[in-house]
């Protein structure tokens, strides 16, 4: 079984243009990300797919593997879908480029389930959130209690009207793991009102009634929307005592 990661890096950025080039420690950050990405103990290989020569050239620079996609995709997973039509492989797992500092053993988390069992076509993974419910940038997500995935949102879910305090909250890390073939099929269902409504394309497979598998996590990531998310991933980082 071939697993292969898939970085989709883009240029165009509306808060961050050139996002993927800028430097964090000495470093742009989609070489940290496939650094991050190389350590993983189940990939086979890692591959930038990127809309820009620049970033293709950055990470040819690092010796990264890199394939110049077409400008005019709306998605990353757009983009891995035209990726694997000259990369072989059985499973796909879809990398988040602005995650500099991502920890490996949740790629390897996200891609167990697939192994574990044949039938299964998508698996990703979750956190339990503390705080900071209300922000729209952190996607939540619920799920039955076999671990399949329910429904994603930019809202609270679930709402806890009555004030139970009972129900946990989980952020959705934006990391998937699919099987080839089932991408495939993906790539050409019509995006549906969901996942429209929400801008999550993840909806799409729950509304064409694919199971996702909800795989929870302790390890959070910190990503980078804007600049001074880089300070303050690095601030973060030195609180945590953690050398980079």
């Amino acid at each position: 079984m071939i697993i292969t990661g898939i970085i989709p890096a883009r240029y165009g950025s509306t808060r961050f243009p050139g996002k993927p080039l800028a430097y964090i420690a000495g470093k742009p950050m989609i070489q940290r990300v496939y650094e991050q990405a190389s350590k993983s103990k189940l990939l086979n290989d890692v591959v930038v797919a990127t809309d820009d020569i620049r970033i293709m050239n950055c990470v040819l620079d690092f010796g990264g593997r890199v394939i110049l996609t077409d400008k005019n995709h709306k998605t990353g997973t757009d983009r891995i879908c035209e990726v694997i039509k000259y990369v072989k492989t059985d499973i796909v797992v879809n990398i988040q480029g602005d995650e500099p500092f991502l920890n490996p053993v949740v790629i390897d988390t996200a891609v167990k389930p697939l192994i574990a069992d044949r039938k299964l076509n998508v698996s990703t993974v979750a956190v339990e959130m503390k705080n900071d419910f209300e922000n729209p940038n952190k996607v939540k997500v619920v799920f039955d209690i076999n671990h399949n995935a329910l429904y994603f949102s930019r809202s609270v879910i679930p709402s806890d009207f009555r004030n139970a305090q009972r129900v946990k909250y989980y952020k959705h890390l934006g990391l998937y793991a699919y099987r080839t073939k089932y991408l495939e099929k993906y790539s050409k269902l019509t995006p549906t009102l969901l996942e429209l409504a929400e801008s999550l394309e993840q909806n799409r497979m729950i509304e064409n009634g694919e199971k996702i598998k909800i795989v929870i996590t302790k390890l959070d990531s910190l990503s980078v929307d804007t600049p001074e998310d880089i300070k303050r991933i690095l601030k973060i980082l030195k609180t945590r005592g953690i050398r980079i």
